[in-house]
Protein backbone atom coordinates (compact mmCIF):
# COMPACT_ATOMS: atom_id res chain seq x y z
CA UNK A 1 0.00 0.00 0.00
CA UNK A 2 1.10 3.66 -1.06
CA UNK A 3 1.25 5.94 2.14
CA UNK A 4 2.78 8.68 -0.02
CA UNK A 5 -0.83 10.36 -0.30
CA UNK A 6 -1.54 10.76 2.85
CA UNK A 7 1.93 11.92 4.04
CA UNK A 8 1.52 14.36 2.06
CA UNK A 9 -1.89 15.32 2.98
CA UNK A 10 -0.69 15.68 6.86
CA UNK A 11 2.39 17.81 4.97
CA UNK A 12 -0.17 20.09 4.13
CA UNK A 13 -2.60 19.90 7.09
CA UNK A 14 0.38 21.05 8.95
CA UNK A 15 1.69 23.91 6.97
CA UNK A 16 -1.83 24.99 5.97
CA UNK A 17 -2.47 25.01 10.10
CA UNK A 18 0.73 26.47 10.73
CA UNK A 19 0.59 29.62 8.54
CA UNK A 20 -3.10 30.12 9.11
CA UNK A 21 -2.84 30.25 12.84
CA UNK A 22 0.17 33.43 11.90
CA UNK A 23 -2.76 34.74 9.41
CA UNK A 24 -6.14 34.30 11.54
CA UNK A 25 -4.78 35.37 14.66
CA UNK A 26 -4.80 39.36 14.11
CA UNK A 27 -7.57 38.60 12.03
CA UNK A 28 -9.78 36.97 14.53
CA UNK A 29 -8.43 39.34 16.94
CA UNK A 30 -9.09 42.51 15.39
CA UNK A 31 -13.13 40.93 14.62
CA UNK A 32 -13.80 40.40 18.55
CA UNK A 33 -12.63 43.88 19.28
CA UNK A 34 -13.70 45.84 16.65
CA UNK A 35 -17.34 48.37 15.99
CA UNK A 36 -16.31 48.77 12.85
CA UNK A 37 -19.13 48.85 10.02
CA UNK A 38 -17.27 47.01 8.11
CA UNK A 39 -17.51 44.01 10.39
CA UNK A 40 -20.29 42.09 9.09
CA UNK A 41 -18.70 42.75 5.73
CA UNK A 42 -15.27 41.01 6.68
CA UNK A 43 -16.85 38.40 8.76
CA UNK A 44 -19.02 37.42 5.75
CA UNK A 45 -15.83 37.31 3.31
CA UNK A 46 -13.92 35.41 5.69
CA UNK A 47 -16.59 32.65 6.14
CA UNK A 48 -17.42 32.44 2.20
CA UNK A 49 -14.91 29.19 1.59
CA UNK A 50 -17.67 27.55 3.64
CA UNK A 51 -20.47 27.74 1.38
CA UNK A 52 -19.34 28.44 -1.76
CA UNK A 53 -18.75 25.31 -3.91
CA UNK A 54 -15.09 24.26 -3.93
CA UNK A 55 -15.03 24.19 -7.64
CA UNK A 56 -15.89 27.32 -7.75
CA UNK A 57 -13.41 28.68 -4.85
CA UNK A 58 -10.90 26.35 -7.43
CA UNK A 59 -11.45 27.93 -10.71
CA UNK A 60 -11.08 31.30 -9.23
CA UNK A 61 -7.81 30.28 -7.48
CA UNK A 62 -6.40 28.64 -10.20
CA UNK A 63 -7.36 31.92 -12.53
CA UNK A 64 -5.42 33.96 -9.68
CA UNK A 65 -2.48 31.64 -9.78
CA UNK A 66 -2.30 30.47 -13.23
CA UNK A 67 1.13 32.29 -15.23
CA UNK A 68 -1.84 34.49 -17.43
CA UNK A 69 -2.84 36.74 -13.67
CA UNK A 70 -0.54 39.15 -12.59
CA UNK A 71 0.22 37.34 -9.28
CA UNK A 72 1.32 34.04 -10.43
CA UNK A 73 3.41 35.79 -13.01
CA UNK A 74 4.75 37.56 -10.58
CA UNK A 75 6.09 34.81 -8.38
CA UNK A 76 7.19 32.13 -11.51
CA UNK A 77 9.09 35.35 -13.29
CA UNK A 78 10.25 36.71 -9.61
CA UNK A 79 11.00 34.03 -7.34
CA UNK A 80 10.56 31.00 -10.09
CA UNK A 81 7.66 29.66 -7.92
CA UNK A 82 5.26 28.05 -9.87
CA UNK A 83 1.45 28.51 -7.84
CA UNK A 84 -0.61 25.97 -10.02
CA UNK A 85 -0.44 22.42 -10.23
CA UNK A 86 2.25 22.28 -7.44
CA UNK A 87 2.73 21.54 -3.35
CA UNK A 88 3.52 25.04 -3.52
CA UNK A 89 -0.36 26.38 -4.87
CA UNK A 90 -1.96 23.63 -3.08
CA UNK A 91 -0.44 25.57 0.25
CA UNK A 92 -1.92 28.73 -0.97
CA UNK A 93 -5.43 27.10 -2.05
CA UNK A 94 -5.76 25.31 1.23
CA UNK A 95 -5.29 28.72 3.15
CA UNK A 96 -8.10 30.27 1.46
CA UNK A 97 -10.10 26.78 1.56
CA UNK A 98 -9.72 26.64 5.26
CA UNK A 99 -9.20 29.86 6.88
CA UNK A 100 -12.79 30.06 8.27
CA UNK A 101 -12.09 27.00 10.06
CA UNK A 102 -8.97 29.17 11.84
CA UNK A 103 -10.53 32.49 11.96
CA UNK A 104 -14.23 31.12 13.97
CA UNK A 105 -12.88 29.42 16.65
CA UNK A 106 -10.32 32.42 17.44
CA UNK A 107 -13.13 35.65 17.12
CA UNK A 108 -14.97 33.40 19.20
CA UNK A 109 -12.82 32.61 21.82
CA UNK A 110 -11.29 36.03 22.00
CA UNK A 111 -15.38 37.36 22.52
CA UNK A 112 -16.18 35.19 25.38
CA UNK A 113 -13.61 36.81 27.24
CA UNK A 114 -13.91 39.01 30.17
CA UNK A 115 -14.12 42.53 28.98
CA UNK A 116 -13.09 43.28 32.61
CA UNK A 117 -9.79 41.17 32.36
CA UNK A 118 -8.78 42.55 28.92
CA UNK A 119 -9.54 46.31 30.37
CA UNK A 120 -7.50 45.24 33.63
CA UNK A 121 -4.87 44.53 31.27
CA UNK A 122 -4.98 47.92 29.30
CA UNK A 123 -5.23 49.71 32.74
CA UNK A 124 -2.03 48.08 33.65
CA UNK A 125 -0.45 50.03 30.95
CA UNK A 126 0.23 46.49 29.18
CA UNK A 127 -0.25 47.27 24.79
CA UNK A 128 -2.41 45.14 22.46
CA UNK A 129 0.47 42.86 21.53
CA UNK A 130 0.99 42.12 25.06
CA UNK A 131 -2.67 41.60 26.14
CA UNK A 132 -3.18 39.41 23.25
CA UNK A 133 -0.60 36.46 23.82
CA UNK A 134 -0.41 37.25 27.87
CA UNK A 135 -3.67 37.45 28.92
CA UNK A 136 -6.38 36.55 25.91
CA UNK A 137 -3.87 33.19 24.95
CA UNK A 138 -3.62 31.69 27.94
CA UNK A 139 -7.41 32.13 29.05
CA UNK A 140 -8.74 30.31 25.45
CA UNK A 141 -6.76 27.14 25.16
CA UNK A 142 -9.93 25.48 24.04
CA UNK A 143 -10.85 27.52 21.60
CA UNK A 144 -6.95 27.77 20.49
CA UNK A 145 -6.95 23.66 20.25
CA UNK A 146 -10.16 23.76 18.10
CA UNK A 147 -9.01 26.34 15.61
CA UNK A 148 -5.70 24.15 14.75
CA UNK A 149 -7.28 20.80 15.02
CA UNK A 150 -10.20 21.44 13.03
CA UNK A 151 -8.08 23.47 10.74
CA UNK A 152 -5.98 20.75 10.11
CA UNK A 153 -8.60 17.85 9.97
CA UNK A 154 -10.64 19.91 7.21
CA UNK A 155 -7.20 20.40 5.24
CA UNK A 156 -6.64 16.68 5.18
CA UNK A 157 -9.97 15.86 3.53
CA UNK A 158 -10.05 18.44 1.10
CA UNK A 159 -10.88 17.23 -2.56
CA UNK A 160 -12.45 19.78 -4.89
CA UNK A 161 -10.19 23.02 -4.44
CA UNK A 162 -6.78 20.64 -4.17
CA UNK A 163 -7.64 18.86 -7.58
CA UNK A 164 -8.52 22.20 -9.13
CA UNK A 165 -5.34 23.84 -8.14
CA UNK A 166 -2.61 21.29 -8.17
CA UNK A 167 -4.52 18.12 -9.98
CA UNK A 168 -2.72 15.10 -9.48
CA UNK A 169 1.05 14.61 -9.74
CA UNK A 170 2.17 11.91 -7.57
CA UNK A 171 4.60 12.98 -4.80
CA UNK A 172 3.74 16.64 -5.29
CA UNK A 173 0.04 17.02 -5.68
CA UNK A 174 -1.66 13.51 -5.12
CA UNK A 175 -2.96 13.81 -1.78
CA UNK A 176 -5.15 10.87 -0.05
CA UNK A 177 -9.01 12.79 -1.24
CA UNK A 178 -7.63 12.79 -4.83
CA UNK A 179 -5.98 8.84 -4.78
CA UNK A 180 -9.14 8.25 -3.47
CA UNK A 181 -11.32 9.94 -6.37
CA UNK A 182 -8.91 7.97 -8.49
CA UNK A 183 -9.32 4.62 -7.42
CA UNK A 184 -13.00 4.80 -7.68
CA UNK A 185 -12.62 5.54 -11.56
CA UNK A 186 -10.80 2.78 -12.11
CA UNK A 187 -12.98 0.60 -9.91
CA UNK A 188 -10.21 0.05 -7.39
CA UNK A 189 -13.15 -0.36 -4.54
CA UNK A 190 -10.49 -2.49 -2.19
CA UNK A 191 -8.18 0.30 -2.51
CA UNK A 192 -10.76 3.03 -2.25
CA UNK A 193 -12.23 1.39 1.13
CA UNK A 194 -8.85 1.56 2.78
CA UNK A 195 -7.94 4.70 1.69
CA UNK A 196 -11.34 5.65 2.91
CA UNK A 197 -11.48 3.79 5.97
CA UNK A 198 -7.93 5.67 7.35
CA UNK A 199 -9.67 9.04 6.63
CA UNK A 200 -12.80 8.36 8.57
CA UNK A 201 -10.83 7.13 11.68
CA UNK A 202 -8.17 9.60 11.50
CA UNK A 203 -11.40 11.96 11.41
CA UNK A 204 -13.11 10.96 14.47
CA UNK A 205 -10.14 10.59 16.57
CA UNK A 206 -9.40 14.59 15.74
CA UNK A 207 -13.44 15.35 16.18
CA UNK A 208 -13.36 13.00 19.40
CA UNK A 209 -10.12 14.25 20.72
CA UNK A 210 -11.26 17.97 20.46
CA UNK A 211 -14.85 17.06 22.05
CA UNK A 212 -13.37 15.27 24.98
CA UNK A 213 -10.40 18.43 25.64
CA UNK A 214 -13.12 21.16 25.52
CA UNK A 215 -15.26 18.92 28.15
CA UNK A 216 -12.63 18.34 30.14
CA UNK A 217 -11.60 22.17 30.08
CA UNK A 218 -15.48 23.13 31.25
CA UNK A 219 -15.25 20.80 34.14
CA UNK A 220 -11.98 22.04 35.23
CA UNK A 221 -12.70 25.91 34.85
CA UNK A 222 -17.01 24.85 35.85
CA UNK A 223 -17.86 26.65 32.88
Amino acid sequence: MNFEPFVLSFKLAALTALLLFCIALPLAWYLSQTRSRAKPFLEALTALPIVLPPSVLGFYLLWALSYNSPLGAFFEDTFGVKLVFSFTGLVVASCFYSLPFMVQPLQNGFESLSKSMLEASYIAGKSKLTTLFKVALPNMKPSLITALIITFAHTVGEFGVVLMVGGSIPGETKVASVAIYEMVEIMDYKSAHIYSAILLVISFAVLLSVYIFNARQTRRFGL
